[in-house]
């Protein structure tokens, strides 16, 4: 059976060829799948599960589709979207997934994650994901009225774009060392994981085992997806029409 997975689509209202090529994704292809994971920044702002606004709305509705359909869905938080919840999951019909979880898939266990956690060398966002992922910070910004969040979410993404111009390319990608850390605690020789928009496939040795870390890319100008199947996997490139 099939399943795929994406990440990075930052679905937002003013990029709506994005959304429309991944509802065209849920309503198409992706029937004939298994499952489909999806992980991290599926929006590329989500103020809460109770303000989903009409986009999200949207996705809801078409992810809900899907998996009425009979396909297994799973989500997972990213760094634009850490605030997507269980409320957000029971109303599409997903499970909600911890960063990091084990998948397994015929025979292979595969550790996948957003992938921003393994970015170590970029000391100023580890401190910034610290704050966020903080539940009693969560729990905070969730209680402002909803302008008060959308100003405050709107200055973020200034910041981080201020942040990302400015930063070296190693720093705002995987440490190696990361990397081998977290398939050695998991006990596995597969990692996928998006964050970087860096797709590709990296084979490597790490002590005494290959590995490999397969990369999911972003939306902005074509889709991504990892389809997984009996005969393997293969990273796909969606282009838009």
């Amino acid at each position: 059976m099939t399943r795929l997975f994406a990440s990075d689509l930052h679905l937002d209202a003013a990029r709506p060829e994005i959304t429309d090529q991944f509802l065209g994704l849920l309503a198409g292809a992706a029937r004939d799948a298994q499952s489909l994971y999806l992980l991290g920044d599926l929006f590329e702002v989500w103020l809460g599960d109770d303000e989903p606004g009409a986009l999200g709305e949207r996705v809801i509705a078409a992810l809900a589709a899907l998996s009425g359909a009979g396909v297994s869905l799973f989500v997972m938080q990213g760094n634009r979207d850490f605030l997507l919840g269980e409320r957000f999951c029971e109303r599409a019909g997903a499970s909600l997934m911890t960063d990091p979880t084990i998948v397994t898939i015929g025979d292979e266990r595969v550790l996948v994650t957003h992938g921003d956690a393994l970015c170590t060398g970029d000391t100023a966002y580890q401190r910034l994901r610290s704050l966020v992922r903080d539940p009693d910070v969560q729990r905070a910004f969730q209680a402002l009225p909803v302008d008060r969040r959308r100003a405050l979410a709107e200055q973020a993404r200034a910041g981080s774009r201020a942040h990302l111009a400015e930063a070296d390319e190693y720093i705002t990608d995987v440490s190696q060392d990361a990397v081998e850390r977290a398939l050695q605690a998991a006990g596995v020789s597969i990692l996928l994981h998006g964050h970087t928009h860096r797709p590709a496939v990296h084979r490597f040795r790490a002590g005494d085992q290959d590995c490999t870390r397969i990369v999911l890319g972003d939306w902005h100008r074509e889709g991504s997806v990892l389809r997984w199947d009996e005969a393997g996997y293969e990273l796909l490139r969606l282009e838009r029409g």
